[in-house]
C-alpha cells in the first residue's frame, strides 16, 4: 500500500509552513488522503492524482528560489499547487515514481472500460477461501511503445522505514518552525481529537500539548508527581486559614511550575540564551556596548530586590501564620482538659488521672517536636532550592565569561592570520607562485566535482520530466479516444431510446382502442417483443459496437451468486431488475470516501501490534468489511471466540476428524451426501457435483458430525459451511462452524427437537411487541404467525433470505458481536418495510408479501442503520432472561406431548380398532 509521512505546506501569512501529515493513496478514485496522523478517522482533505501533474528543481535551483532540495509539487487542473515534502531525496524520487504508476493504471483501467467498482482495482493479498480465485487483476489496456519508454525513463528507488504500512509505528517528523495544527479544517481536527480521546490509552499515543521539539512538554514521570504532591500538601496546610478567600494554582489542571523537565529553563534563561545568541553574532568589539549592559544591570538589581521583598513578605505570612496555630492548638488543648476533667474525672483514682495527664504531655510534646522537624525540613528545602538557584547564576556567569574569552580567541586568531600574511608577503615571491598554483588547482578540482554532481542531477530531473511529458501525453489522447467513444456510444443510446419510445407509443394508442373481437390484438404482439427485447442474452453479433453496450450487470456477482436465474422468465425480469438497483445503489456509495481508506489506516496503525476489541474496531465491521479484508478479520473474529476450544486440541485436530468419519461408520454421512447439491444450487462454486466447494462442504461437515455426535447433522449447517468456505479454508470454517453452534447458539439448537430455535421464535414475538407494537397488533388483528417467515432466519443466519451484500454485512457484524446481531436485523426488517406491510389487509396477501419482501430490500446502509441506530437500548441480557423464561415453558409443552403421545400409543395397542394408525416417525422409520 501507498502511504507514508509527507509534510504539506499550508497556512497563510506568519502561520504559513510545512506541517507532517499522514498520506494514504486510494486506489478506487485515485485520491492521494492525507490526515494528522495514522489512527484519525477523517481525512483533512485530499489531492487528485488521476488529472495531476509533478514537478521538482534541482537542490542549486531550489536553494535559489527558497525552496526546500526534497521538495515536490503537485499541480491540479484548476491552478491549485500543493508543495510537498519528503524526509529525503531517496524518498521523494520513491513517491514521485509510485503516483506516476498508480496515475497510470487508474487511468488505462478507464481507458480498458471492465472497470467493476465493487472490487478492489489493485491485486489484493487475500489468498483464502473460494472468491480468493474470482478476484480479477488490474486490467490495463498495453501501449508497447509508451511503456518501453517509460521503462527506460524510470529511476529505481526504495522506501526508507517512513513511507509504507510499517512507518504506522514510527514517530511523525517533527518540523520545528510551524504548529502541527490546520485552522482550514479546525472542524476536522476536533472531531479526529475527540475520537483519540475516546480511544483511551494507546501505546503510541503522546500528549497532545506540544510546540516544538525543545519546548515539548511531556507527560511526568512518577517521582514529578510524587514531589508535586508533596509540595501541593504542603501548601494546603500552610492554607488552612486563608481557605476560601483565595484560588491557588493547582487549580488549573496542568501546572507548568511543578511538573519538572530536563529542557524546561527559567525567563532568565532564556533571555541570557538569546542575548548570548544575538551578541555571538555580532564582533568582539560591539560585546561591550556600554548602554545594554547598564540597562540589564538595572533590570537585573531590581529583579533581585524584588525577589528578596517577596522573600521578606513569605517569611512574615508563615510566623503569623505558625502564631496562628500555636494559638489553636492552645485552645484545643484547654478545652480538652476542661472536657477530661468535668466528665471523666468522677470516680478515678488520682494514680492514675497522673498517669494519664503524663501521656498526654507526652504526646503533646512529640507533635511539637514533629512540628519542628517538618519546619526544620521546609527551611532545609528552602535553603536547597537558594543554593540550586545560586548554581544557576554562577552556570550563566560561567558561560558568559566563557564565551567573553571566546570572542577574545576569536580576536587574537585573526590578528595571528593577519601577521602571518603579512610575514608571507614579504618571503620569496616562488614560494608564493607554488602555493597559489596549488590553491587554484583545489578550487578547479572542487568546482569540477560540484558541476558533475550538478550534472547528474539534471539527467536525473530531465529523465523525470521526460517521462512526466509522455505519460500526459498519452494521457491526453486516451481521454480525447474515450471522449470520442462516449459520444458515439450516448449517439447509440439516444437512438435506441427513441426506437423504445416509439414502441411504447404504438402500445399506448393500441390500449385506447377497445377490442370487440376474439382476433390477436396488434397490442399483444408489442408486448411479446418488448418482454423479449428485455430478456435477450447480450451477444457478439456486432462486434464494432460491442465497446459502446454497458456492462450494468453481470453473470455472477462477487461471490458467486447467480445475479439473474435461467428458468422462469418473470423472475429473470424481477432479477435483473434487482440487479440494476443494487448496481445503481454501489455507484452511488462509491462517491463518497469509502470506507475502504478507513480500513487500510486501521490495519496499517495495528500493523505490529495485536489486534483488540474496540469501540473504533466495532464501528468500522458495522459499516461491513472490504472484500479484500474480509478474510482476514473473519479469521481473527472466528479465532477470537474458539481459542480456548483450539488451545485444548492438539496439532492435525481437523484431519484427525476428517479421517475417522471417513474412515469409520458414519451415520450422519448419507444425509449429508444428499443435501451437498441442495445447498447453494445459485452459487457457482456449489453448482455441480465437480465444483470445488462441494468436496470441502463434505470435509467440513463430517469432520463436524463426528466432532460433535449428539447433533451429527441438521439441515442448516450445511448453508452456515458453504457461507463460510466463501472466505475461510476447510479447518477454519470448521471451526466457524464450532463457534456458531457450541459458542453463539444456545444448547438444542440444532438438535432433532430443534429447542433453542424454538424459544428464540418466541423471544423475537416479545422483542417485536416491544420495538414494533403497531406491527405486532397487525399480525395479531389477522392471525398472521410471522415465526414461520423467521425461523430460517435465525436457523442458517439469513442465507438466502437477503440479497448477497446484506448478507455479508450481517455475517461481519454476526461473527464479531455474536447472536444478538440476529435479533437486530431481524426486527430491522420489518421496521424497513412496516408502512408496506400494514396496508395489506387480509392474512392472504400479508402471508405471501412475507415470504419475498426481504428479497426487495436493496439498501444495506439503511438497514445498518435501522438495526444499530433505531433499536437501541438493545441489552443482551434481556435476550438471555427471556430465553430462559420461555425454555421452561417450552419443555414443559414437550412433556405433555410426550405424554399424550405415550397415551396414544397405550391406548393402540388395547384398541383393536386403532391398531392400523401410525406415528409420522413410525412412519418415517
Amino acid at each position: 500500500k501507498l502511504c507514508g509521512y509527507l509534510q504539506k505546506l499550508s497556512g497563510k501569512g506568519p502561520l504559513r509552513g510545512f506541517r507532517s501529515r499522514w498520506f494514504v493513496f486510494d486506489p478506487r478514485r485515485c485520491y492521494l488522503y492525507y490526515f494528522k496522523g495514522p489512527q484519525e478517522a477523517l481525512p483533512l482533505g485530499h489531492l487528485d492524482i488521476a488529472s495531476a501533474c509533478f514537478s521538482y528543481h534541482q537542490p542549486e535551483a531550489a536553494a535559489a528560489a527558497g525552496d526546500e532540495a526534497a521538495a515536490f509539487e503537485v499541480h491540479s487542473p484548476n491552478g491549485a499547487v500543493a508543495v510537498l515534502k519528503a524526509a529525503t531525496r531517496q524518498d521523494m524520487t520513491y513517491w514521485l515514481q509510485e503516483l506516476q504508476q498508480k496515475r497510470w493504471e487508474y487511468c488505462n483501467n478507464l481507458d480498458a472500460a471492465k472497470r467493476d467498482s465493487r472490487t478492489s482495482p489493485t491485486p489484493s493479498d487475500f489468498s483464502k477461501g473460494l472468491v480468493a480465485k474470482d478476484n480479477p487483476g488490474t486490467i490495463l489496456s498495453q501501449n508497447a511503445s509508451a511503456e518501453r519508454a517509460r521503462n527506460i525513463l524510470a529511476v529505481e528507488t526504495s522506501p526508507t522505514d517512513l513511507v509504507g504500512e510499517q512507518a504506522a509505528s514510527q514517530p511523525a517528523p517533527v518540523q520545528p518552525s510551524a504548529i502541527n495544527f490546520s485552522l482550514k479544517q479546525w472542524s476536522t481536527e476536533i472531531k479526529n481529537s475527540m475520537s483519540s480521546l475516546r480511544k483511551g490509552n494507546n501505546e503510541n499515543r503522546k500528549s497532545i500539548f506540544y510546540t516544538t521539539e525543545e519546548w515539548e512538554l511531556l507527560d511526568p514521570t512518577p517521582k514529578d508527581l510524587e514531589d508535586s504532591m508533596a509540595l501541593e500538601e504542603k501548601r494546603k496546610h500552610l492554607g488552612e486559614g486563608s481557605k476560601g478567600r483565595r484560588l491557588t494554582s493547582s487549580a488549573f489542571p496542568f501546572d507548568f511550575g511543578r511538573i519538572p523537565h530536563k529542557t524546561r529553563r527559567p525567563l532568565k534563561d532564556m533571555i541570557g540564551s538569546s542575548k548570548n545568541r544575538n551578541s555571538s553574532e555580532s564582533s568582539p568589539t560591539e560585546w561591550y556596548s556600554g548602554n545594554g549592559n547598564k540597562l540589564v544591570s538595572e533590570l537585573q538589581l531590581k529583579y533581585q530586590s524584588q525577589q528578596e521583598e517577596l522573600e521578606k513578605l513569605k517569611k512574615d505570612l508563615l510566623s503569623q501564620k505558625e502564631l496562628v496555630r500555636l494559638l489553636q492548638q492552645t485552645v484545643r488543648s484547654s478545652q480538652y482538659d476542661k472536657y477530661f476533667a468535668s466528665r471523666l474525672c468522677e470516680g478515678v483514682p488520682k494514680d492514675k488521672l497522673e498517669l494519664l495527664h503524663q501521656k498526654d504531655d507526652q504526646i503533646l510534646g512529640l507533635n511539637n517536636q514533629l512540628e519542628k522537624l517538618n519546619l526544620e525540613k521546609d527551611s532545609l528545602q528552602q535553603e536547597v532550592k537558594n543554593l540550586k538557584c545560586k548554581v544557576g547564576e554562577l552556570n550563566e556567569q560561567l558561560g558568559m565569561l566563557m564565551e567573553t574569552i571566546q570572542a577574545k580567541d576569536e580576536v587574537i586568531m585573526k590578528l595571528s592570520r593577519q601577521l602571518s600574511e603579512c610575514e608571507g608577503n614579504t618571503s620569496s615571491q616562488s614560494g608564493g607562485v607554488n602555493s597559489s598554483v596549488v590553491t587554484c588547482t583545489n578550487k578547479e578540482l572542487q568546482e569540477l566535482d560540484r558541476l558533475k554532481d550538478n550534472l547528474q542531477g539534471y539527467k536525473t530531473q530531465n529523465k523525470f520530466l521526460n517521462k512526466e511529458i509522455l505519460e500526459l501525453s498519452a494521457l491526453r489522447r486516451n481521454a480525447e479516444a474515450r471522449e470520442r467513444e462516449w459520444q458515439a456510444k450516448y449517439i447509440s443510446l439516444e437512438a435506441k431510446l427513441c426506437q423504445i419510445e416509439s414502441k411504447y407509443l404504438i402500445l399506448l394508442q393500441e390500449m385506447k382502442t377497445p377490442v370487440c373481437s376474439e382476433e390477436q390484438s396488434p397490442a399483444r404482439e408489442v408486448i411479446t417483443q418488448l418482454l423479449e427485447d428485455a430478456l435477450k442474452a447480450e451477444t457478439s453479433e456486432q462486434p464494432e459496437q460491442a465497446f459502446f453496450k454497458p456492462h450494468l450487470v453481470s453473470e455472477y456477482d462477487i461471490y458467486g451468486f447467480q445475479t439473474v436465474p435461467e428458468d422462469d422468465d418473470e423472475e429473470k425480469l424481477v432479477a435483473k431488475s434487482r440487479a440494476l438497483d443494487l448496481r445503481s445503489l454501489s455507484l452511488s456509495e462509491n462517491r463518497e470516501i469509502s470506507t475502504g481508506v478507513k480500513w487500510e489506516n486501521y490495519l496499517a496503525s495495528t500493523m505490529n501490534r495485536e489486534m483488540m476489541r474496540c469501540v473504533e474496531l466495532k464501528n468500522l465491521i458495522r459499516s461491513g468489511i472490504p472484500h479484500e479484508h474480509r478474510s482476514k478479520m473473519w479469521k481473527w473474529c472466528v479465532n477470537l471466540h474458539v481459542k480456548k476450544f483450539k488451545d485444548s486440541t492438539v496439532p492435525g485436530y481437523f484431519q484427525t476428524l476428517l479421517q475417522n468419519a471417513l474412515e469409520k461408520q458414519n451415520p450422519a454421512s448419507k444425509q449429508i451426501e444428499l443435501d451437498l447439491l441442495r445447498t447453494l444450487p445459485n452459487n457457482k462454486h456449489y453448482s455441480s457435483p465437480t465444483s470445488e466447494g462441494i468436496q470441502k462442504l463434505r470435509n467440513v461437515l463430517l469432520a463436524f458430525s463426528w466432532r460433535n455426535p449428539d447433533i451429527g447433522y441438521c439441515q442448516g449447517l450445511n448453508r452456515l459451511v458453504a457461507i463460510a468456505l466463501l472466505y475461510l479454508e476447510q479447518e477454519d470454517a470448521f471451526w466457524c462452524l464450532v463457534t456458531i453452534v457450541e459458542v453463539f447458539m444456545p444448547r438444542d439448537y440444532y438438535t432433532k427437537t430443534l429447542l433453542g430455535s424454538q424459544v428464540d421464535q418466541r423471544v423475537f414475538k416479545d422483542l417485536m411487541s416491544e420495538k414494533l407494537p403497531r406491527l405486532h397488533a397487525h399480525f395479531e388483528q389477522y392471525k398472521v404467525d410471522y415465526t414461520l417467515i423467521t425461523f430460517n432466519w435465525f436457523l442458517v443466519v439469513f442465507v438466502d433470505s437477503v440479497v448477497s451484500d446484506i448478507l455479508f454485512k450481517i455475517w461481519d457484524s454476526f461473527l464479531y458481536e455474536g447472536p444478538k446481531v440476529i435479533f437486530r436485523f431481524a426486527l430491522a426488517l420489518f421496521k424497513y418495510k412496516e408502512e408496506e406491510i400494514l396496508k395489506l389487509q387480509d392474512s392472504m396477501s400479508i402471508f405471501k408479501y412475507l415470504r419475498y419482501f426481504t428479497r426487495t430490500i436493496l439498501d444495506a446502509r439503511k438497514l445498518t442503520g435501522i438495526a444499530f441506530g433505531d433499536l437501541n437500548p438493545f441489552p443482551l441480557r434481556q435476550i438471555r432472561n427471556r430465553r430462559t423464561y420461555h425454555l421452561e415453558k417450552v419443555r414443559l409443552e414437550l412433556t405433555e406431548l410426550e405424554a399424550i403421545r405415550e397415551d396414544f400409543l397405550r391406548e393402540r395397542d388395547t384398541c383393536v380398532e386403532k391398531r392400523d394408525l401410525i406415528s409420522d416417525d413410525e412412519e418415517d422409520s
